[in-house]
């Protein structure tokens, strides 16, 4: 085995240092010198577009995640009578949870749920929570105290009863493409766009 290495050295040595020499006599002749033989960086504003799309597309799966979860695994948006759930996702990685209360601010049940893939954790989805969306919560309830201790954050069930995922889901689309649009057109890789429907053909109707 050792010989058979020893054997197939000279080659690749060869190769190396053939493909070395060319590099070398490519900088003498004015071609690219040796020290920027290295991917070029891209200027610091060159993905304005695409981390702007990949922050949309991160917020839409965390919405759908909340309320999916939410519908599928407990009976919380089917119960009216739940206002506000707490996410208790700090305590355990594998699981989170639940405790849900009524328009007093006061326990009426809870549910844990397990986390099988680390893309099921319920982070915080702003547009679903109590302080963006200025719930009100009962002062002195048992809610506030929750809210409080400020170990995981609080879900407003009545917006997550409002939420249509198909709705999001194309609002979502049409905002990670205009988010791409501009650095598109600065590279020079889109001249013009166009969104919204084709207006009629007046002549044809007319005809």
């Amino acid at each position: 085995m050792t010989g058979s290495t020893n054997g197939a050295r000279p080659s690749v040595i060869k190769e190396l240092t053939s493909g070395f020499t060319a590099l070398r006599d490519r900088a003498r002749e004015g071609g690219t010198p040796m020290s920027n033989l290295q991917p070029e960086a891209p200027s610091p504003g060159e993905f304005q577009g695409y981390n702007r799309a990949r922050c949309l597309m991160w917020c839409h799966e965390a919405r759908v995640r909340v309320f999916e979860r939410l519908d599928k695994e407990t009976a919380f948006i089917r119960d009216t009578s739940v206002e506000a759930v707490h996410v208790d996702n700090t305590k355990l990685a594998d699981r989170v949870f639940l405790t849900a209360f009524d328009d007093e601010g006061r326990v009426v049940s809870g549910d844990t749920l397990y986390n099988d893939e680390p893309d099921q954790r319920l982070e915080v989805a702003s547009e679903f929570d109590h302080d963006f969306t200025h719930m009100e919560v009962p002062p002195g309830s048992d809610l506030e105290k929750v809210v409080a201790r400020e170990d995981g954050w609080v879900v407003n069930m009545e917006v997550v009863r409002e939420y249509d995922v198909v709705d999001d889901r194309r609002k979502t689309q049409r905002a990670v493409v205009l988010a791409h649009l501009p650095d598109l057109m600065k590279r020079g890789e889109a001249r013009g766009f166009l969104l919204g429907q084709d207006e009629p053909d007046e002549e044809a109707d007319a005809e």
